[in-house]
């Protein structure tokens, strides 16, 4: 029986934040900057956890006590941070998390690690569109080969190599969990729930 790769975390933050008009990573939804919150909310399910960070961001992260890693394909969204991390290493499976993911609790990431397939590509949660959510994904090791092809191809969409390849699709328990923010408005409907 081969062995089963060990699992590290990435929270993506090293995204411009356009649309919010200020950096997503540091909003305080939970008494803490979000980079930091969900950093260590995977700590319990990952061996290793790191936040994917531009370079400028490195110094403060690291400042702060947590691992930063630097985007190695700057300015090529959560594909690159994710092949960023499989480029430091390959032979780990890598969950995937946002910053900009509020709602994501322990509760969902237990279940996504217990419903965790290492024979497969990855394992996801549905959005509402019923569509893979590539922001709250477990990739395996397999995943890395056919990310780095589809990259320097050109195609740049995590979702499209999740609807492609063979995936373990899972439902949030609640389907709010996944609610993604990325501008004002949508923060300020977010803080109602919080």
């Amino acid at each position: 029986m081969s062995r089963i790769p060990k699992l590290y975390g990435l929270v993506l933050a090293g995204g411009q934040s356009t649309r919010m008009g200020h950096d997503k990573g540091l909003i305080n939804w939970h008494g803490k900057p979000q980079r930091e919150y969900m950093a260590d909310l995977l700590m319990p399910f990952c061996q290793k956890v790191l936040i994917s960070c531009r370079a400028d961001q490195l110094e403060e992260i690291e400042k702060r006590n947590y691992k930063g890693l630097p985007d190695i394909y700057p300015d090529s969204g959560p594909l690159g941070a994710i092949l960023s991390a499989f480029t430091q290493k390959e032979n780990v499976a890598w969950l995937i998390v946002a910053c900009d993911l509020p709602l994501i609790d322990s509760q969902h990431l237990a279940f996504l690690c217990a419903h965790r397939n290492p024979a497969k590509f990855a394992t996801a949660f549905a959005a509402a569109d019923g569509l893979p959510e590539p922001l709250l994904t477990i990739w395996e090791p397999a995943a890395s080969p056919v990310m780095r092809a589809s990259f320097t191809a050109g195609f740049s969409s995590a979702r499209q190599l999740l609807i492609e390849n063979g995936i373990i699709l899972l439902k949030p328990i609640r389907a709010e969990a996944l609610s993604n923010v990325n501008k004002q408005e949508e923060a300020a409907e977010i803080r109602k729930i919080i």
